[in-house]
């Protein structure tokens, strides 16, 4: 006859216990904090519209009504939120409406945004000296590519901004972007 007593180990012991315990708060006080910061850095979906299009917002995203743009006098190019929040130029025709090609205002050497030189009808990258013709093409370098184009659409007062995939008209080529 068997005279040790066997006695088995429970499956969780009261340490273990409160190590899972201990974890599981730190884990779920963790992620609560960590949570609202992450919705800060990542910005928030945005609608699109058919083909990606998206409406032309101003600094504060608000959106900018064509008539406000086509107030302004043939030649202005005026600045407005477009894919992705990024700068783009939008011109304004000598018939009082806008180009369908908007000219997106990043610099194709290191992304810099550049403003538009009324004097010289070009432009200038302040960083590094590019400078772009009016419709985005490489006058002078470093930057060794076109400026980025964008579609550009009038409907009821509103002004829609979708990616350009067809053929680059300044080159006859495929987009780079695309």
């Amino acid at each position: 006859m068997d005279t040790n007593l066997h006695l088995e180990n429970p499956s969780l012991s009261r340490r273990k216990l409160l190590n899972f315990l201990t974890g599981a708060t730190v884990a779920a006080t963790a992620g609560a904090a960590l949570y609202p910061v992450g919705k800060f850095f990542i910005a928030p979906a945005e609608k699109t519209g058919a083909g990606g299009a998206i409406l032309a917002k101003d600094i504060l995203g608000k959106q900018i009504p064509a008539a406000q743009i086509l107030a302004e006098s043939p030649g202005t190019r005026a600045l407005v939120a477009g894919l992705a929040g990024e700068p783009t130029y939008l011109i304004v025709k000598e018939d009082n409406t806008l180009d369908h090609i908007g000219l997106v205002d990043n610099c194709t050497h290191l992304g810099c945004t550049f403003p538009w030189n009324p004097l010289d009808q070009e432009f200038q990258c302040p960083c590094h000296g590019s400078r772009y013709a009016p419709d985005g093409t490489v006058i002078r370098g470093p930057a060794p590519l076109p400026l980025k184009i964008v579609q550009v659409a009038v409907i009821n007062n509103s002004i829609l901004i979708s990616p350009w995939t067809e053929t680059d008209p300044r080159t006859g080529k495929n987009p780079w972007w695309v």
